[in-house]
C-alpha cells in the first residue's frame, strides 16, 4: 500500500511567487500577440498607402520622374527644389494655402466654442442641435461646392438676391473677384466643417462636472466668469486639438478650391495642391512635383511643431505664475 505524499508547505509557498510570475509573463505574452494580430490589418494599409507613398515622394523629388516613362528617370538632385523655390507661381500657391488657413481657422475655432457652450447650456433638445451643425460635414465636398457656387452665382444666386432686397446692386459674383474669391471658399468651408469642431468641444464640456457651474454660481460667479474661470482652462487640451487639426486641414486645401473656382479668376485662388496636381498630372512632371510636396510637408510640420511649443510655453508660463 502507498502512501500519499506529505505536502511540503514551505516549500509549497516558495514556489507560488515563481509561479505566478511565469503565469502573468505568458499572459503577458499572449495578450502582446492578440494585440499585434488586432493592429496588423491597419498596419498593412498605414505601410501601402501611407508610409510607403511618402518614401516613394522623398526619393522621387530627387529624379526627374515623369508619368509618360517608367523608372524613376534620371537623378536631378537638388535641381527640382532650385527650381520649385525660385516660381513665382509656388510662393503664390503657399500665401494663398496660408491665407485660407488665417481666414478658416479662427472662426472655425471661436464659432464652434461659442455653439458647444451655448448648446450645452440647454436642457433639452441638445440633439437637434448636435443634428443641425454636424449635417453639413456629412455632405461630400462636391455637392457643398454646388452649393456655394449657386449661393454666390451673379445676378441670380442668393447671395444677390440678398443684396436686391437690401437695395444694393449685384455685382459681378464673389467667386469673379481676385479679392473676395478666397473669402467665398472660406465661408464655404467654415459652413462645412465648423460642425466637427463643434462635436469636440460639446464632447469636451459634457466632461466637465456641474457641481463646478453649480458652486460657481452660488458663489455669485457670472456666466461670463464661469466660462473664463472654468470652462476654458478645463477646455485646454481640446482647444489645442481643434487648434492643431484645424491648421493641418486648411493647409491641405484643395477640394474647395478645385470645384468653386478652379484657383481663378486667374491664379488669385490657386493653392499649393493645386499647384502640385498640375504640376504632377498636367505636365507629367512627378519628381518636380514630389518636391512641391515635400516643401509643403515641411512647412506643415514646422507649423505644427511652432504651434505645440508655443502652447508649451504657454503652460509653463501659467505654472510659473
Amino acid at each position: 500500500m502507498t502512501t500519499a505524499p506529505v505536502l511540503d508547505r514551505a516549500s509549497d509557498a516558495a514556489l507560488v511567487p515563481g509561479r505566478l510570475r511565469t503565469y502573468r509573463t505568458s499572459l503577458t505574452r499572449g495578450q502582446g500577440r492578440s494585440g499585434w494580430l488586432f493592429l496588423a490589418p491597419f498596419g498593412l494599409f498605414y505601410v501601402a498607402f501611407l508610409l510607403g507613398p511618402t518614401v516613394w515622394m522623398i526619393v522621387t523629388s530627387f529624379f526627374n520622374t515623369s508619368t509618360v516613362r517608367t523608372g524613376l528617370g534620371s537623378f536631378a538632385g537638388f535641381a527640382n527644389y532650385t527650381e520649385m523655390l525660385s516660381r513665382a507661381d509656388f510662393w503664390s500657391s503657399l500665401w494663398h494655402t496660408l491665407q485660407f488657413t488665417l481666414y478658416t481657422t479662427p472662426p472655425l475655432v471661436i464659432l464652434a466654442f461659442v455653439l458647444a457652450v451655448l448648446t450645452n447650456r440647454m436642457n433639452r433638445g441638445q440633439w437637434f442641435f448636435r443634428l443641425a451643425f454636424f449635417l453639413p460635414f456629412i455632405l461630400p465636398s462636391a455637392t457643398i461646392s454646388l452649393i456655394w457656387v449657386f449661393i454666390f452665382t451673379p445676378s441670380t444666386g442668393l447671395f444677390a438676391s440678398i443684396q436686391s432686397l437690401l437695395g444694393m446692386t449685384p455685382g459681378a459674383g464673389v467667386l469673379a473677384s481676385p479679392n473676395t474669391a478666397m473669402i467665398g471658399v472660406a465661408l464655404a468651408t467654415v459652413w462645412w466643417t465648423l460642425g466637427f469642431n463643434f462635436v469636440l468641444y460639446l464632447a469636451g464640456l459634457q466632461e466637465i462636472p456641474r457641481e463646478l457651474y453649480e458652486a460657481a454660481a452660488v458663489d455669485g460667479a457670472s456666466n461670463w466668469q464661469q466660462i473664463k474661470s472654468i470652462t476654458l482652462p478645463l477646455l485646454g487640451r481640446t482647444t489645442t486639438l481643434v487648434i492643431l487639426l484645424q491648421i493641418i486641414a486648411s493647409l491641405k486645401i484643395f477640394d474647395q478650391v478645385y470645384l468653386m473656382t478652379n484657383g481663378g479668376p486667374g491664379i488669385s485662388t490657386q493653392v499649393s495642391l493645386q499647384l502640385i496636381t498640375g504640376v504632377g498630372f498636367t505636365d507629367n512632371r512627378l519628381g518636380a512635383a514630389s518636391a512641391a510636396s515635400v516643401l509643403l510637408f515641411i512647412v506643415i510640420v514646422a507649423i505644427a511643431v511652432i504651434r505645440q511649443l508655443v502652447e508649451r510655453a504657454a503652460a509653463k508660463r501659467e505654472i510659473g505664475a
